[in-house]
């Protein structure tokens, strides 16, 4: 079976959060940190380039199994990207009072923090890890 492209990896979030050359960004990415570690008891891991809090094991009817985060961001050029692992569905309610952003299948893209109401935005965040506690318990 073909190895996993994004894994967690030993490389430092606050070396790689510092070397982002906007200004705003950082500070956001600085600020969703705390917020994700904070609500999912979790530090902060890199996979690749995106940041990662907590891990699940996944397991598809093909048989192709995993782990990833259970909730995490990447900062790109031009927008931040939250994975918010269950999808959107489930938190319309908490959607329609968060501000300016897209939606992807399990991705927020934000141009800045600035954009939404952070306080639904983390519990947005808390309302995702629940969900994934439930459906997917720790491994022990």
């Amino acid at each position: 079976m073909a190895e996993l492209k994004t894994q967690a990896t030993q490389n430092s979030v606050d070396d790689f959060l510092a070397a982002l050359p906007d200004p705003q960004q950082h500070a956001d990415t600085l600020q969703l940190k705390q917020i994700m570690s904070e609500l999912s008891g979790q530090p902060a891991v890199l996979w690749g380039k995106m940041v990662g809090f907590g891990v699940y094991h996944y397991r598809y009817a093909s048989g192709h199994s995993g782990n990833a985060f259970r909730v995490g961001f990447a900062p790109q050029k031009q927008k931040l990207t939250l994975y918010i692992m269950p999808g959107f569905e489930r938190f319309e309610p908490l959607m329609q009072k968060l501000g300016k952003y897209k939606t992807g299948k399990s991705c927020l893209y934000l141009r800045r923090l600035a954009d939404v109401d952070l306080d639904v935005l983390t519990e947005l965040i808390r309302e995702s890890l629940a969900y994934m506690a439930q459906h997917y318990p720790e491994q022990g």
